[in-house]
């Protein structure tokens, strides 16, 4: 786990020193192990070191093949590594270190950018080829590592963060409003771009190429999901019984580390599992869980505080285990450095997700977590029924994408936006996005229930999933941690996909009456919905073996803190004073009545606007630190 950036003078100018050393220092805390340069005429990358496989000198980076034809800067882990090695050994490929890093570039050696496909980890990549002086950037299949670019007619730089760019004299700070009007529909950005103007993300499983002859981008997308191909004839007891080794093996893979290596743990199944099957291999194994301070929580947050079960699973697992305690004030405190970190606005509330990782980094090095089990295995139920009735493609889409803009809807973005803002936006654009998801995979169909549940895993797992990837890496590197998911193995995926939805899902047909489609209430229709927690079947059924049946049976919900009441009581006048108050300076984009009125319904509990809160909050401090230059402590 490390960061890397590079730059490539695409009028061939040699690269500034003095530039590629400012960029790599803005990513220092990804790597404070060590640090690297290159430099070769208008080609630079620079290299920040957290040490994990082989922590000797050996393995610092950018490192170069053993003819000099190939020179990397590699971001992530790759858990088939070993077995790589050895083919490569027995084609002649000789090594001076243990790292995967060196097997990536002798890979690169052997079989050229092609070599991508054939790794099994997380990672963000930079080659540079020497013999034709070209730069190819990869990144993983499942989008975990992070990898931006931006370009202009003379020069093209690559990060992990964005942060990195700032220190190029040639890159500008402006807003992309219509990613801004992508990200207040969905809480999301399910494009490849960000809130920063000409600043894309690579998408998984896609290498692209730069060269001096370079004038626009051109991707090669190596790979895909597929729910198309599920295997009818499967039976439940060989769907579980090939989830449990499968699982088994992931988590055995993912250990590897010459670094203390422990695991999340909170109240539920895939954390738990997890922990279940490393605490089998690592003797008083290390783990983590995040509570809240419940004293002023009410509702169906009362809840939230996984505390209890965490801590019946590390008796019984025999754990070292550690807790942190959040409570409404450390919110103020963490909110600037979570957005400065992240950067690129994501999802909701994830100001645990930086406390949980410094927690765990005090002990660990590497720590592994369960996201992904819910988008393989089908964790969310509740999402997929709403479009199980769909009559065809475009029913679907009506459905699915009514039940996806999670913050404002189109009917209310006039009162959202400033009017200079609002004029200037592509209205039609979020939908545009949202389809486009889909008809970029013409394997998908919506002749079926199953095909309908298959393609609202396809969505989730190509949409949300990759955004719990970054909050996850950018708030664990923030604090020098590697994260790893056992879920998102390259056999497991695969065999996850072939899994029948009758084997994932309860009975489809008895389910889908239970919803009362004529209520004209929509809170009703929406509480009906969340009546459903029958998913991940096969995989509650593979960990009976090592699991708590309390846990297996444990009802769905998600990491986040009781913001819904922080924001009512302990945190209204935080709310109030950053969005409100005479410091604000969101308001040349965001209508300060419209923000008004939501911030009132929510404090005079008419209406739950805590996910609309959370991203107000999130963009005046991005305008704060990116647009105004504010400084983080």
């Amino acid at each position: 786990m490390c960061g890397i950036t590079g730059i490539i003078n695409l009028n061939n100018q040699r690269t500034d020193e003095s530039i590629i050393s400012s960029m790599t220092d803005a990513i220092a805390h990804r790597g404070p192990d060590g640090r690297g340069i290159f430099i070769d005429g208008n080609i630079s990358f620079g290299h920040r070191r957290l040490s994990i496989i082989d922590v000797s000198d050996n393995g610092a980076q950018p490192m170069h093949s053993k003819t000099k034809k190939w020179t990397i800067v590699f971001n992530g882990c790759i858990y088939n590594f070993k077995e790589l090695k050895q083919e490569l050994i027995n084609k002649g490929h000789t090594f001076s270190s243990t790292t995967d890093t060196e097997v990536i570039v002798e890979g690169l050696e052997a079989y050229g950018v092609i070599f991508f496909e054939r790794l099994n980890g997380m990672f963000a990549i930079g080659a540079f080829n020497h013999s034709n002086r070209k730069v190819y950037l990869s990144r993983d299949k499942f989008g975990i590592k992070p990898l931006y670019y931006w370009y202009n007619e003379n020069t093209f730089l690559f990060s992990s963060e964005i942060k990195a760019f700032l220190k190029h004299p040639s890159f500008k700070v402006d807003v992309d409003l219509n990613a801004l009007n992508e990200y207040f529909t969905f809480q999301n950005l399910f494009s490849f771009r960000t809130l920063f103007k000409g600043v894309a993300m690579i998408p998984p499983a896609n290498t692209i190429e730069i060269g001096n002859d370079f004038k626009q981008l051109v991707h090669n997308s190596w790979w895909d999901y597929d729910f198309s191909k599920t295997d009818e004839a499967m039976s439940f007891d060989d769907a579980k019984d090939e989830t449990l080794r499968l699982f088994q093996q992931a988590v055995k893979r993912q250990m590897v580390a010459d670094v203390p290596v422990g695991s999340y743990l909170s109240g539920g199944m895939d954390s738990g599992a997890i922990t279940a099957v490393g605490s089998t291999m690592i003797p008083r194994m290390a783990t983590f869980t995040c509570g809240f301070d419940m004293s002023s929580v009410t509702g169906v947050e009362a809840n939230y505080d996984e505390r209890r079960d965490a801590e019946l699973m590390a008796n019984a697992f025999k754990t070292e285990h550690y807790e942190q305690v959040i409570n409404a004030g450390d919110l103020a405190w963490s909110l600037p450095k979570v957005v400065y970190h992240l950067e690129d606005l994501k999802v909701g509330m994830s100001y645990p997700n930086y406390y949980i990782s410094r927690l765990a980094s005090k002990f660990v090095k590497v720590c592994l977590q369960g996201t992904g089990g819910d988008e393989l295995y089908g964790g969310y139920p509740w999402r997929y029924y709403r479009v199980f009735n769909a009559l065809n493609q475009k029913e679907f889409f009506d459905q699915y994408y009514g039940f996806w803009q999670r913050l404002v809807p189109e009917n209310e973005k006039q009162q959202l936006f400033s009017a200079s803002i609002f004029n200037k936006l592509n209205h039609n654009e979020p939908r545009e996005i949202f389809e486009r998801v889909f008809t970029f995979n013409n394997k998908l169909q919506y002749d079926t229930p199953e095909q309908h549940i298959n393609n609202s895993l396809y969505f989730e797992i190509k949409t949300f999933l990759p955004s719990l990837f970054l909050v996850g890496d950018k708030l664990s590197m923030a604090n020098g941690l590697e994260e790893r998911f056992p879920f998102m193995d390259n056999d497991l995926v695969n065999f996850a996909q072939k899994i029948p939805v009758k084997h994932k899902l309860g009975n489809l047909t008895a389910e889908i009456k239970k919803i009362n489609e004529n209520d004209s209430s929509k809170s009703k229709q929406i509480a009906s919905y969340r009546d459903f927690d029958d998913g991940k079947n096969v995989l509650r059924k593979a960990m009976t073996s090592f699991m708590p049946e309390s846990i297996l049976n444990r009802k769905k919900q998600g990491f986040s803190a009781p913001d819904e009441s922080w924001y009512r009581g302990e945190n209204a006048d935080y709310v109030k004073e950053l969005l409100l108050g005479k410091k604000n300076v969101s308001s040349e984009f965001i209508n300060r009545d419209y923000v008004k009125k939501i911030v009132n319904e929510h404090i005079n509990d008419k209406i739950n606007h805590r996910l609309l809160i959370w991203s107000f909050l999130n963009f005046e401090w991005w305008c704060r630190i990116f647009l105004n230059g504010e400084k983080v402590e």
